[in-house]
């Protein structure tokens, strides 16, 4: 692991135990709509050129990163066991110093969750259907296990879409406000009927605290909103994956 960060990134306030951090789009290899760290290995992109900037990557890294395959849903993978093949999961959580948790998004939220003392983390992929699912309550309680007695929790919320530009249908606010009418404060309507600006964030934000989750972090970025900055699917389809990961520091 290098000591001296070259990749461009963004990250939030300093956590005891953890490191964590955001690639932007700047520091690869990748041409066109790719243009240059793309990470996602499921694109239409230079298999080379996702290589390379996964070599990039994993040069800051403490460890090979546990890539996982994600499908939108709340299943939590155990990155203390070993797998031979990413596994179906948009969670993973590790007790292990230096094991590299890693998740890739673009418009979707990646959300860090650890102990306030570096004793357990995870990292999951929050987009709207993950999120209504419980991915986060779900990672959170895999946490817990792995934690005896009281804990105070900690969760970044990193670089997604922000409301003004996340418009939704009513069966994404039917996902949400259905099983929490508290949730509906996070949707505004627009004067098109049935549809609904969405903040995503916010919702992730609310769900943490329910589940209690006492420090919550938002990061503030939009990548929709952002094009020299983020990869943004809901923008342009044809786009790169950014990737968040964190890893446990040794004391």
């Amino acid at each position: 692991m290098s000591d001296i960060a070259s990749l461009p990134r963004v990250t939030g306030l300093p956590w005891q135990g953890v490191r964590y951090f955001c690639t932007t789009r700047a520091g690869g290899v990748s041409a066109g709509a790719y243009a240059t760290l793309n990470l996602g290995g499921r694109t239409d992109d230079d298999p080379g050129h996702v290589a390379e900037n996964r070599r990039r990557l994993r040069a800051e890294l403490p460890s090979d990163p546990c890539w996982l395959r994600q499908v939108h849903g709340k299943q939590v993978a155990d990155a203390d066991r070993p797998w031979s093949e990413p596994p179906a999961a948009d969670a993973a959580i590790t007790t292990q110093a230096g094991r590299a948790l890693v998740i890739v998004t673009a418009d979707c939220l990646p959300v860090v969750i650890a102990d306030s003392r570096g004793r357990a983390l995870g990292l999951a992929h929050a987009g709207w259907r993950g999120l209504a699912a419980g991915v986060l309550e779900e990672t959170l309680g895999a946490l817990r296990a792995r934690v005896p007695g009281g804990a105070r929790w900690r969760a970044w919320v990193g670089p997604g879409i922000g409301q003004r530009n996340f418009e939704v249908g009513d069966d994404v606010h039917a996902a949400f406000v259905q099983h929490d009418a508290g949730a509906a404060a996070f949707f505004v309507a627009k004067r098109e009927p049935g549809k609904w600006l969405a903040d995503l964030p916010g919702l992730a934000r609310h769900r943490l605290h329910a589940a209690g989750v006492q420090d919550i972090e938002l990061s503030g970025y939009c990548t929709y909103g952002e094009p020299e900055r983020f990869y943004s699917y809901r923008r342009e389809q044809a786009s790169g994956r950014l990737a968040t990961v964190a890893w446990l520091q040794e004391d």
